[in-house]
């Protein structure tokens, strides 16, 4: 069992994640949209569907299709359009109720053009993020975006779309919870602009931080958070989650042990558990807390254990030396990822 690296689910916590996540939206009267990036899983999708959600999101044409073809009908985009994929969007979009993301009026223009079927379209909007996205000063470029969809026939303008990822940057909750309240003003202004036009369109909403740590989410129409699904050690220090949240673990086996220099070496590298990283409070790199693997799932991090450096199939541990002594080549240990979406995209 477990002669490679291997990602562990608990889908007890999975389960419990997705419930609560669910209810907090119900609550609020806010549209449940989850992203299903973070697990890309048909299993962990039906999951869901057992809480109640009938409509998704992902992050690329391909996911959609993966998607699709496991029976779900309602399927946004979360990524600016790709105009070269044209033939798998008109396919489904004859299939499934499909959403698109644009972020300049040449897009919907080639959209206008091209799609054969109607086609939802949210504008995306840079809440101060940088990544992708209109700023609220480019009045010009979403009139135009919405003139366009006003004009086609199979373009339906379902209102804005925006990705609060710099609430990962942020240093406490309240901090977080700032960025999502100046969020919801900003979507609430550009929704105002233009809804005596279009009275159906909507405020779409993605975080997992500001959305686990909000007690109402109704300043929001619809919500998309992902990563909570698994959470990880980066949710865990900005508060989002506990350990018992975090609902997936890497099966490393031990290949190596140094107690001269208190490491040892797992089968288990940048390859499985991706070069994300987070600083402690001593500001030393950490790639993944170390747990003990249990009958009944894992334990609670070792104190002091931690995966200080990963290159492509290596991972270091520093231990403690009478901690180490414990372990010889063929154990197995456990790694909390630090980013579980990338972890569980690496290992499948």
């Amino acid at each position: 069992m477990w002669k490679k690296p291997t990602l562990l689910i608990d889908t007890a916590k999975v389960q419990r994640n997705i419930d609560k996540m669910f209810r907090k939206a119900a609550r609020s009267n806010t549209a449940f949209r989850p992203h299903f990036k973070t697990h890309e899983s048909a299993e962990i999708g039906e999951l869901f569907r057992k809480s109640g959600t009938d409509q998704i999101t992902v992050s690329s044409v391909s996911m959609a299709q993966y998607f699709s073809g496991h029976g779900w009908n309602d399927i946004t985009i979360a990524f600016p359009v790709n105009l070269r994929e044209m033939d798998e969007i008109n396919e489904l979009a004859g299939k499934i109720r499909l959403n698109l993301l644009v972020d300049s009026a040449f897009s919907a223009t080639e959209l206008k053009k091209s799609l054969r079927n109607t086609t939802g379209i949210f504008i995306e909007l840079d809440n101060g993020y940088h990544r992708s996205g209109l700023l609220p000063e480019q009045t010009d470029e979403t009139d135009k975006i919405a003139e366009t969809c006003g004009k086609s026939d199979l373009l339906e303008f379902k209102g804005f779309l925006t990705h609060a990822g710099n609430t990962y940057d942020a240093k406490n909750r309240n901090e977080i919870l700032s960025i999502m309240d100046e969020t919801a003003r900003m979507m609430k202004k550009w929704k105002e602009r233009y809804i005596h036009r279009f009275p159906e369109i909507i405020n779409s909403y993605g975080d997992t931080p500001s959305c686990s740590l909000a007690d109402e989410l109704n300043d929001f129409d619809e919500i998309r958070p992902g990563n909570f699904v698994y959470y990880d050690l980066m949710q865990y220090q900005l508060g989002a989650c506990t350990f018992d949240d975090i609902a997936v673990v890497v099966a490393c086996p031990v290949v190596s042990v140094y107690p001269q220099r208190n490491e040892l070496i797992l089968y288990g590298g940048a390859v499985h558990l991706s070069n994300e990283h987070l600083a402690d409070n001593n500001g030393r790199k950490i790639y993944g807390y170390v747990v003990r693997l249990n009958e009944n799932g894992w334990s609670d991090p070792i104190p002091g254990a931690y995966v200080s450096s990963v290159s492509q199939e290596h991972g270091i541990i520093r231990m403690e030396t009478e901690k180490l002594a414990r372990f010889t080549p063929g154990d197995i240990l456990g790694v909390l990822p630090v980013h579980s979406c990338l972890t569980a995209n690496l290992l499948k």
